[in-house]
């Protein structure tokens, strides 16, 4: 079987990339392309982030990128690591290494320049590949076969991988749902594991970026299933997983035309209550935009499809589009309608279909007509909002007098 080559990659031929191999190849130095971007590019997937490795010493990178009129960032020059500016593009240009003693997540590393000893050291065999300038690729770890097969194997001793990080274990689960297929490596399952107790050293961001990043994975669900029968997702949820709900969220986002979302799949998976969205906005640390979206999932259960469209569009009115869809999805994924159903189709698509009006009375509206500033002020305008909202946001001139004249009466009888 011949090896394969990606001499045609648009990306490894002409711009930023191929100019600075050109200038760290030569001279008794050699710069391939490293990790992700081949893999991805052998499995016909976007290649987003490019990474290069180099023989060359971190000065020795410095001194050619800038003598070319480039700029060298030293991101991380202790560990071999300088951005380089190529064309208004940043690329991340590391030396060759060799591990010589591992603590958990640091190690102290030592510069090479064997390029089987830097792939050995890496995670998984398919992120071990590399790529020169001419697309030859070279794989020293079994790689490409992987790739074929679309299994995702830890390069070594599976256990001594994931001791060097324990993160390994979650970025096991998500490389396996986003370009396995069929069941998990055994060897490599079995090691997460026996390691699992490893996943309480780890900091929740660090936890949280790899699970949001698997949630949106071509197979989450039977990832997740796996994570799940191992105990595994309850240690890093703290709670009961409902994966039938996310598979479920999978298929009426699909129906519904809205884009997969991290978030709103968590959501599914493991919110019933509030509190369920409390414990995971502490234990995954999430952004407060983020932990806000799940609490505002509560009470999907009263959602449903409306015959009267007014009652749909007071909700979206109130909760805003995105929070808006995230509770009809949710609402949906749990009822017993299924994916096909139409009225539900209609209810998550009205953000689409409806722009929300801004509330077109303001304060000086009230204060015109004797309303004096202060509480009797605020209690003329809510009551405006909600006859507005009533009316079915009406936007002529004579319905918003009417409305804002019997606010405004009740406001000063009040006082």
């Amino acid at each position: 079987m011949p090896v394969p080559h990606l001499a045609d990659a648009a990306w490894l031929r002409n711009g930023p990339v191929a100019r600075l191999l050109a200038l760290l190849d030569g001279d008794g130095e050699e710069a391939r392309v490293v990790g992700g971007a081949v893999r991805n590019a052998l499995l016909w997937r976007p290649v987003d982030e490019i990474d290069v490795a180099t023989t060359a010493i971190p000065s020795e990178v410095v001194r050619r990128v800038e003598a070319a009129g480039c700029k060298a960032v030293p991101t991380g020059i202790e560990h071999g690591t300088v951005t380089v500016i190529v064309d208004h593009h940043p690329v991340e240009v590391t030396t060759l290494r060799e591990d010589v003693e591992t603590f958990g997540r640091r190690a102290r590393v030592v510069f090479g320049r064997d390029w089987k000893a830097d792939a050995e050291r890496r995670d998984f065999s398919i992120n071990a590949l590399s790529v020169a300038a001419d697309g030859r690729i070279y794989d020293y770890v079994g790689g490409l076969a992987d790739i074929a097969a679309h299994r995702v194997r830890f390069i070594g001793e599976p256990q001594r991988r994931i001791e060097e990080d324990f993160l390994r274990i979650l970025r096991f689960f998500r490389f396996h749902a986003h370009f396995g297929a069929g069941a998990p490596d055994a060897a490599g399952l079995l090691s997460c594991i026996r390691a699992r107790s490893g996943l309480e050293t780890l900091s929740r961001e660090r936890v949280r970026m790899e699970m949001l990043k698997l949630f949106v994975a071509p197979r989450a669900t039977p990832t997740l299933a796996v994570m799940a029968e191992s105990g595994l997702l309850s240690m890093v949820l703290g709670g009961v997983a409902f994966v039938a709900d996310f598979e479920n969220m999978v298929k009426v986002e699909a129906a519904s035309g809205t884009e997969p979302d991290a978030v709103r799949r968590l959501g599914a998976l493991d919110v019933m209550v509030r509190e369920d969205a409390e414990r995971l906005a502490q234990r995954l640390r999430l952004s407060n935009a983020e932990a806000e979206r799940l609490s505002s999932l509560e009470p999907w259960w009263r959602i449903a499809p409306q015959a009267d469209e007014q009652a749909a569009r007071a909700l979206l009115y109130r909760l805003g589009p995105q929070a808006f869809v995230d509770r009809v999805l949710l609402a949906w994924a749990r009822s017993d309608a299924g994916a096909a159903s139409v009225a539900w189709h209609e209810l998550a698509s009205l953000p689409r279909r409806w722009t929300v009006p801004a509330f077109p009375l303001k304060a000086a509206d009230f204060i015109a007509r004797g309303v004096a500033a202060g509480p009797r002020l605020g209690a003329a305008l809510r009551a405006a909002e909600a006859a507005w909202i009533g009316a079915g946001f009406p936007a002529d001139a004579a319905a918003l007098k009417a409305i804002a004249d019997v606010a405004a009466h009740d406001g000063a009888a009040c006082g």
